[in-house]
């Protein structure tokens, strides 16, 4: 089996977590976790350097989920990493759990930061990243992003700062995947041209299709490996409620309300099209 293959049992994984997750509450930001599935397969399967068994260690890199209401999308890939043990998905948003509906940094191992005031995050992994240097260690900063969070003027002054000094040890991934709270992210707030706002921001960019995990795969190896002293950004276009047709085709899926009867058929449609790949 491929490397390319594997990984892609891995997305189909963290996607079906991320349903039996969302079926315990009834609701969920299901369609980013659905959407966002290939890139955690390939920072948490392939890419990230980590203990399992050890979540505070000072060598691990360090993946931070700014936009804190994906918690569900990073619990799953925290299952399936091995971080978090998959008996824990049925105690997903209830009482008492490590896995609160937004990420909680106190609460679940492998949660950096509380993320959910969207702009934050970058800001927290320029700082991070300056830390690690200063103290010589090598690990990489993952800043996990929506493109809601391109609203933010925080975020562009982080851009800005991380270029400055250099940080190479920085890799941010932007989850573009046109929705927001208010609507399709573009109108809210156009930010197009996009990689090339980040280009002239002194960054390292590389556009590519989210749910393609050979293309994704390629953009983190050249993200690690780049030999520049700048920041990279990997723009990432991916479709929400990947691998399920009828929640791709909804229009409003920011927040899905899913019908209690439409869970199974959702993970049993993810079952059939692994299967056809066997």
């Amino acid at each position: 089996m491929s490397l390319t293959q594997r990984l892609s049992q891995h997305a189909y994984r963290i996607r079906r977590y991320a349903l039996q997750m969302g079926e315990v509450q009834g609701q969920g930001y299901i369609g980013q976790a659905l959407g966002l599935a290939d890139m955690l397969a390939v920072a948490w399967c392939h890419a990230m350097n980590y203990r399992a068994d050890e979540p505070e260690w000072e060598g691990r890199d360090r993946f931070l989920l700014s936009h804190g209401h994906y918690a569900i999308a990073l619990y799953a890939a925290l299952i399936e990493a091995g971080v978090i043990p998959v008996e824990e998905l049925e105690t997903y948003g209830s009482d008492d759990s490590r896995l609160p509906m937004s990420g909680m940094a106190t609460y679940t191992p492998g949660m950096e930061i509380s993320g959910g005031s969207l702009g934050q995050g970058l800001t927290i992994g320029v700082g991070m990243a300056l830390a690690l240097r200063h103290k010589g260690n090598p690990a990489f900063v993952y800043n996990s992003m929506s493109d809601g969070e391109l609203d933010e003027g925080a975020t562009w002054e982080a851009a800005m700062g991380a270029a400055h000094h250099q940080l190479s040890n920085l890799i941010v991934m932007v989850d573009i995947n046109q929705q927001q709270a208010d609507g399709p992210s573009g109108k809210v707030m156009g930010f197009e041209p996009l990689a090339d706002k980040w280009q002239a921001f002194g960054w390292h960019v590389q556009r590519v299709d989210g749910n393609d995990i050979a293309a994704v795969k390629q953009a983190f190896d050249r993200a690690r490996a780049l030999n520049e002293p700048k920041p990279r950004v990997i723009l990432l276009d991916t479709l929400m409620g990947k691998g399920v047709p009828f929640l791709e085709a909804r229009e409003k899926n920011h927040f899905i309300r899913v019908d209690a009867d439409e869970w199974q058929q959702a993970i049993a449609i993810l079952d059939q099209a692994q299967e056809a790949t066997q």
